[in-house]
């Protein structure tokens, strides 16, 4: 497989970056953060640029490049969720512009008449709570719904600008036509991978804000960034990110080729990308030092972003399991 992109790839990401400097620059995510500013406008401007038809898994390295970009961007808008989560089981709906999420787990669903009962509780659910349609996963198929049919609680999590919320359905009905027999196991791996290319942008983003930083800031009459211990620390940044993304992007092509290795790749990106957050972000703070630590320093939004999708489907340590789980059958059968 080719990992560098080719020109019409080069060209979409820098499109994507010249978009996301004017529609999401830093001042829009610090207004959305500390005075609750309105995240609406970017998100129209995705839609309206199309960048939610990017639902065929033919184009999972054109939208890898626009997730890592949002990532790098922490994007205060629900395209993480509607595009890497809610897609996958419903496109129809994320082509039209209606924002959306998953619902992966935590429901039943049983007969009753002519349609279906819905009941549960899912916990942990990407952007819940201002997205437009939930995509409920449950043994009997996935069940597209209005979000407002069901009861939603934000809860607070590390990322102040990412929405997770608690999904309970309690007795609510859905038909035959709202029920799809969508590949869950496909839309489970663009979520993993989806939110491997977003730490790994975050991550890019940290490593950009510290080269900036120890590029001016002198101590001892030179410039930080000619210390030795400080070029291995960025090196180590900047050797883990680019493994991270490398691995991120083999998981979006085995996605646009329909790899039966799509798995494996998901949670390998998955894991290098845990893996890379916990260099960046200890490297990232250290070398800011004490102004790494203060709320006016933009760092705080791309060290959380990173963070906080090590938490979200799955860690490193349960990725690197499921790849041992994975080669050990290979080897068994």
């Amino acid at each position: 497989m080719i990992f560098e992109l080719d020109s019409d790839q080069r060209l979409w990401q820098e499109t994507v970056r010249e978009v996301l400097a004017k529609e999401c620059p830093a001042s829009l995510v610090r207004a959305v953060s500390d005075a609750g500013a309105d995240p609406g406008p970017p998100w129209r401007a995705y839609v309206k640029l199309g960048w939610t038809e990017l639902t065929d898994p033919s184009d999972a390295v054109e939208l890898a490049i626009v997730l890592e970009e949002l990532g790098r961007a922490t994007d205060p808008t629900p395209y993480l969720a509607t595009m890497s989560q809610f897609a996958a089981l419903a496109p129809r709906a994320a082509q039209h512009g209606r924002s959306g999420t998953a619902v992966l787990e935590g429901i039943t669903a049983r007969r009753d008449g002519e349609g279906w009962i819905l009941d549960g509780t899912a916990r942990h659910v990407l952007d819940a709570d201002r997205v437009d349609y939930l995509a409920v996963v449950t043994g009997e198929g996935t069940f597209v719904i209005l979000a407002e049919q069901a009861e939603i609680r934000r809860v607070p999590v590390f990322d102040p600008l990412l929405h997770v919320a608690e999904v309970t359905l309690s007795g609510v009905r859905a038909g035959d036509h709202e029920r799809h027999d969508a590949d869950v196991a496909r839309a489970r791996d663009r979520a993993v991978t989806g939110m491997a290319l977003t730490m790994v942008g975050a991550c890019q983003r940290v490593l950009d804000l510290v080269l900036a930083h120890v590029k001016t800031r002198e101590q001892f009459g030179a410039l930080i960034g000619s210390f030795q211990a400080v070029k291995h620390k960025a090196a180590d940044m900047h050797v883990a990110i680019e493994r991270a993304r490398a691995l991120a992007y083999f998981a979006a092509l085995t996605i646009a080729a329909d790899d039966p290795r799509r798995r494996e790749a998901a949670s390998m990106a998955k894991a290098a990308a845990g893996e890379c957050q916990a260099v960046v972000f200890r490297n990232g703070l250290q070398l800011f030092g004490g102004m790494g630590f203060t709320w006016e320093n933009d760092l705080q939004f791309a060290l959380k972003r990173a963070k906080a999708g090590e938490l979200l489907l799955g860690g490193a340590a349960e990725h690197r399991a499921l790849i041992a789980e994975e080669y050990q059958h290979a080897l068994d059968v």
